[in-house]
Parts: structure tokens; C-alpha cells; sequence
């Protein structure tokens, strides 16, 4: 057993399931539970289709291309290449993805701080908050070579542990599910779409090159292949995405057993209220280790594609990886203070129903690229740029 916890491959998929899990991971399969109740499976059904296959696809997608995400997008074009990655780290940054993970995590644990003038919501509150975590993260991150042990070995296993107690808890007590009675299309439709929001694919495509950038760095691989890194990435993504299938299915049937009255809920406080019915009082140390594990593990991941992009492609390694690393962090606390409802519009909006199904196109053309030698790119990417932007705008 203790062989096997000390794998490079393990700590690998441990590695890729927390740098996966973060804000939006905590409560959306709960809402997938309790929108669709009695029909939970179907909803689940759709959910996993982009909550799960995609990050997968991209993962091998981003290992056929040797981790070069620069190779990836310029298929499209040099400038256009070049603008989509530009406004891939944007999305993952400074404007959704870090912005989220903060207001949520503050959201879910604010009635947890010891301090009033944390718990209590304002700008001010929020602000302190973003600072204290984003010092955090500096702390994880600074060290780069570090990452993929830290997150395989200390804040994965914390995190799953975390959530695997109040999963089993739950399910001992469960009584009464929620009843459904929309019809099985719309179910599995609503939740395919609830899918797209968790950006995993995006940031399954950014991690995949940095984990693959640090495997190669290691000096105890400098005698391993290509064929063996990308052998060694797929096996770690796989453990990576089923261990995130198992976590998504047991708190989809928490919700289902736990979300009566939730409805209309903030999105950002139904983990902590149904984690909360489930463990009672003495539960909040629990709760509040799974969250905190869960964003500061995204956060660590999505930090160090940054950063590692600002210092090599935006200053031309003009400054060091320390320097790029406290200008992304800090580049998040405006939106980090603006509040978890103003944030999760921006994830509702174009950019997830817009820019997503453009990312998922070029995936696929740049999979069946390597694959079977398929050319084509720009047209695909272009119509489904465009017909996207005519569905969410006059659809």
C-alpha cells in the first residue's frame, strides 16, 4: 500500500483530480442532484458528458501535442493563436475562474471565520479575505517544482478524505429523494449544459502542459521517452477524472436526499447547508477543510499556467517566475471583491456558452489531427464560433 501512495502516477491523478475540483465542482453536481431529483441518473448522465469526457479529451489532446498548448491553439493561425490564449488566461485569471474560487470559498466558510470582520459580508470583508488567500497561494505556488507533490501528496488526499466523510455520511442517513417531473430530455439537457460551466476542459488543456513541463524537469525522469511521459500523463488523468466521476455522483445523490427547501438558494451556500444537515454542528471543521482544499487546489494550478505564460511569453523571461507569479495573483482581487453573484453571471454568459463550444471544436479538430490527419480548422472553429454566438443571442 504504501508503494502504491508513493507512485509518481498516483500522485500524478491525485494532482490532476484537485487541480480539477474547485469552486464550481463543489456545487454544481449538488444542483444536478437536486434539480433533478428522481431523475438523477439522467441528470448525471449529461453532467458527466461535459463535466468528465471533455476534460479527458482534452487531457489526451494536450499529451498528443507534448504539452505545447502554444502548438495546440496555433493551429489555428499565429495571431489567432496567439489571441485565444491571450483570452483563455484572461477567463482563467483575472476575470472568472480565480474570482470564483475566492468568492465562493469565502461565501461557503464566511459563517465559519473566527473573525466577525471576515464573516460578516462587505467589500472590505471580501477584500481582507482575497488577500489572506492569495497569500496562500503564493505560499504553495512559489516553488513550482513542488506543485504536483504538494497537490498529489498533502491537498488532494485532505480534500478527498473531507469529502468522502460527508459523502458516506450522507448516504447513511439519506431518507426521501426530490421528486421530478420534467421530462428525461430536459433533464439531461439542462445538466449537459451545467456541465460547461465547470470551464474543466480549459483548464484540463492549461494544467496537462505545466504538469507535463514539471514531469520532464524532474531529474529523476531525464532518462524517460516521449512515449513514456504521455503514457505516464494519460494514466494520471485517467485516476485523475474517475476519481472527479466518483466525488460528482455521490454529491449529485446528496442533493438529490438533501435539497428540499434549497431551490432558490445561493449557489455559492448550498454545499455548506446540505454538508451542514448532514453532519450537524460538529461538522463545520469538515466543511470548511473540504472547500478550502478544493479552491486553493484550483488555484494553485491555474496561479502557475499564468504565471508561467506572463514570464515566458508576455515579458519574455524578463522577469522571474516569483515576479509573474505576484502579478497574476494580484491581477484577481478586483473581481475578487465584486461578489460571487456578479461572478457567476460572468460564467452564465457568453464566455461559457460562446468562447466554450468554440474551445471544445478546436479540441476535437486538433484531436482527429493527430489522430487520423484531419487539416481542417479554421472553418470548423469559425462556424461554431459564429452559430453559438446566434444561439445565445437570439435563441
Amino acid at each position: 500500500m504504501k508503494r502504491i501512495l508513493q507512485s509518481e502516477i498516483v500522485a500524478l491523478g491525485l494532482a490532476i483530480f484537485s487541480m480539477l475540483f474547485g469552486a464550481g465542482n463543489l456545487m454544481y453536481p449538488l444542483a444536478v442532484g437536486m434539480l433533478s431529483g428522481t431523475k438523477n441518473a439522467i441528470g448525471m448522465i449529461g453532467f458527466m458528458a461535459t463535466a468528465i469526457c471533455l476534460p479527458l479529451l482534452g487531457i489526451i489532446t494536450m499529451i498528443l501535442y507534448n504539452g505545447d498548448y502554444e502548438r495546440f491553439f496555433k493551429r489555428l493561425g499565429e495571431k489567432s493563436g496567439e489571441t485565444m490564449i491571450l483570452f483563455c488566461m484572461i477567463i482563467l485569471g483575472p476575470l472568472v475562474a480565480m474570482p470564483r474560487i475566492i468568492t465562493l470559498s469565502h461565501t461557503m466558510i464566511a459563517p465559519f471565520l473566527p473573525l466577525d470582520f471576515l464573516a460578516t459580508p462587505s467589500m472590505l470583508s471580501s477584500f481582507l479575505f482575497a488577500i489572506i488567500f492569495l497569500g496562500i497561494t503564493f505560499l504553495f505556488t512559489y516553488r513550482e517544482s513542488k506543485i504536483v507533490d504538494v497537490l498529489g501528496y498533502v491537498v488532494s488526499p485532505v480534500l478527498l478524505v473531507s469529502l468522502l466523510y460527508i459523502i458516506f455520511k450522507g448516504f447513511m442517513c439519506a431518507q426521501y429523494p426530490i421528486y421530478n417531473t420534467q421530462t428525461n430530455t430536459t433533464v439531461f439537457l439542462t445538466n449537459l449544459l451545467r456541465g460547461y460551466e465547470t470551464l474543466d476542459l480549459l483548464g484540463a488543456l492549461l494544467f496537462s502542459s505545466v504538469i507535463l513541463t514539471i514531469l520532464r524537469s524532474n531529474p529523476q525522469n531525464k532518462d524517460k521517452s516521449e512515449q513514456q511521459f504521455a503514457l505516464m500523463g494519460f494514466q494520471g488523468g485517467l485516476i485523475g477524472v474517475s476519481l472527479l466521476a466518483v466525488i460528482y455522483v455521490g454529491m449529485s445523490i446528496l442533493g438529490m436526499y438533501y435539497g428540499h427547501g434549497l431551490e432558490n438558494i445561493n449557489s455559492g451556500e448550498l454545499f455548506r447547508e446540505i454538508s451542514m444537515r448532514i453532519l450537524g454542528g460538529y461538522g463545520a471543521l469538515i466543511v470548511a477543510t473540504a472547500v478550502l482544499m478544493a479552491c486553493l487546489s484550483t488555484s494553485i494550478a491555474i496561479a502557475a499556467v499564468i504565471a508561467e505564460y506572463l514570464q515566458h511569453t508576455i515579458f519574455k523571461s524578463k522577469i522571474n517566475y516569483t515576479q509573474a507569479l505576484f502579478i497574476t495573483l494580484t491581477s484577481c482581487l478586483p473581481l475578487a471583491t465584486a461578489g460571487l453573484s456578479y461572478v457567476l453571471q460572468l460564467t452564465a454568459g457568453p464566455i461559457t456558452f460562446v468562447g466554450y463550444p468554440t474551445l471544445i471544436m478546436l479540441t476535437v479538430c486538433n484531436l482527429a489531427h493527430k489522430l487520423w490527419g484531419f487539416n481542417a480548422v479554421r472553418t470548423p472553429v469559425l462556424a461554431t464560433f459564429l452559430i453559438s454566438l446566434a444561439g445565445y443571442f437570439y435563441l
